[in-house]
């Protein structure tokens, strides 16, 4: 059960944690930019919508298998199996699970590290030690090398801790630290001449381009994507909650708030792109469309506080702060997913399992950046584009098609004995067993 392995000690617990995990750098980076270059609001409104329609009911089949089993992806899709082929086809979804998260942060390290390096760089600017700054903020191998592997320190030391002393803990400090600036800085930013056509822009939609079919298509990957699906993260977040705990409402606040933060991330990111337009820094290409989000944050904003004097560096420092935090927090989910499953597998020691494991993904994100222009965009492609979709299309039809619907009934009778009448179960096993993966699958005809 899960006591005996860890368990989230409270609901406000579990729910900081998986949003945590869910609110990333694709969220408050992402998202934004994303909005910006398709359409603004109307992307916006599309997003909200099928948020609900698609990552939550996604959201609720990793959650339920997870709590049903108290246990690791591979094993808790054997459990749910039909028979032992599927069990062991179970098993190859829940290990390539592992696999994927595995790479993805070995990526995500990378671009951490350098959240934390412009972090650093706007302290060391307030002191006046100009150089070091300068070299934090320059790409090169040795500060990707260092950064990364301080990053993944700092994701390991919370791991080793355990659910309730390490995940659950740190997710109810990071968090709101993470809204406190979320929200401060967004209220500065706003008060910036410029901020008003940004945020024109985000709040008024042309509802043409909502009907748009590419624009529907990039929210549906956007909603997906955003609560961190496909990899195991929330099913083995969801194997730490308690019997007792009402799933479907948990999984409901999980995604209130994650969409929340993303919405809220709009307010900074979009008008701090046109303050930075209307002091004179270019945010389009030759053709007309907005940069790259990566030349966005490390090159736009950095030349946008650089605009405002001292008052800029200190936004800086809030604003990469901000960022470290949003990926330290779904760091440790991703890292968790590897961990839990040699722990149960091995009955190793969590410290040493964790320790080890970290050592083997920081030596894959070493090897990507000793080869940066290969492999980089490489790893990027294979998890993201391929792994996530079709990994989450197999959790829908586990949960959809091959569980037995006694048996889920039964799960979600624990804390609500009239769970059978009412609307979610209504709803939910239909819509996971046919609607989602098909919406999954035109995610990954999209990316392709």
């Amino acid at each position: 059960m899960a006591g005996s392995r860890g368990q989230f000690s409270s609901r406000i617990g579990f729910i900081l944690a998986a949003a945590g995990s869910a609110v990333g750098l694709g969220n408050i980076w992402g998202f934004p930019t994303q909005a910006a270059s398709n359409g603004g609001a109307a992307f916006l409104f599309v997003y909200l919508i099928l948020a609900f329609t698609l990552a939550y009911p996604a959201l609720m089949a990793e959650l339920i298998i997870g709590r049903h089993a108290h246990a690791n992806a591979a094993t808790a899709l054997r459990q749910i199996s039909p028979s032992s082929l599927w069990g062991k086809i179970g098993s190859g979804v829940g290990v390539a699970g592992m696999v994927v998260a595995s790479l993805i942060l070995s990526f995500y390290a990378i671009v951490a590290g350098w959240m934390i390096g412009f972090f650093v760089a706007a302290l060391l600017k307030l002191l006046g030690l100009n150089d070091v700054a300068i070299w934090l903020e320059s790409f090169s191998t040795a500060r990707n090398l260092g950064l990364m592997t301080l990053f993944m320190g700092l994701t390991a030391g919370i791991i080793t801790q355990g659910v309730h002393g390490g995940i659950e803990k740190w997710s109810e400090r990071l968090m709101p630290m993470l809204l406190a600036c979320l929200v401060g800085l967004a209220v500065y930013v706003l008060t910036l001449p410029g901020a008003s056509e940004g945020l024109k822009i985000y709040l008024l939609p042309d509802f043409n381009k909502a009907i748009e079919p590419d624009l529907i298509l990039k929210a549906l990957g956007a909603a997906f994507f955003s609560l961190s699906l496909g990899v195991g993260t929330m099913l083995i977040y969801g194997s730490y909650i308690s019997d007792e705990e009402h799933l479907p409402s948990l999984g409901g606040w999980v995604t209130v708030t994650d969409v929340s933060i993303a919405v809220l991330a709009g307010f900074l990111v979009l008008p701090s792109m046109y303050v930075a337009l209307h002091n004179g820094i270019e945010i389009f290409d030759a053709s007309g469309n907005l940069l790259s989000e990566d030349t966005l944050i490390f090159t736009v904003l950095p030349a946008l506080f650089d605009t405002i004097g001292s008052a800029g560096v200190v936004l800086a420092g809030f604003f990469f702060f901000l960022m470290s935090i949003a990926a330290l927090t779904s760091s440790i989910s991703m890292l968790e997913v590897p961990v839990a499953y040699f722990v149960e597998r091995d009955a190793g020691s969590r410290p040493s399992v964790t320790w080890v494991t970290t050592a083997i993904i920081t030596l894959i994100s070493a090897t990507i950046i000793l080869n940066f222009e290969t492999l980089f965009g490489l790893v990027i492609t294979l998890t993201t584009r391929y792994g996530q979709p079709l990994l989450g299309f197999m959790f829908c039809i586990y949960a959809g098609w091959l569980w037995n619907r006694d048996t889920l009934l039964t799960e979600l009778k624990k804390n609500n004995p009239g769970a059978a009448d009412g609307l979610f179960w209504r709803i939910w096993p239909t819509y996971v067993k046919v609607v989602c993966p098909l919406i999954i699958l035109g995610i990954f005809y999209q990316s392709i």
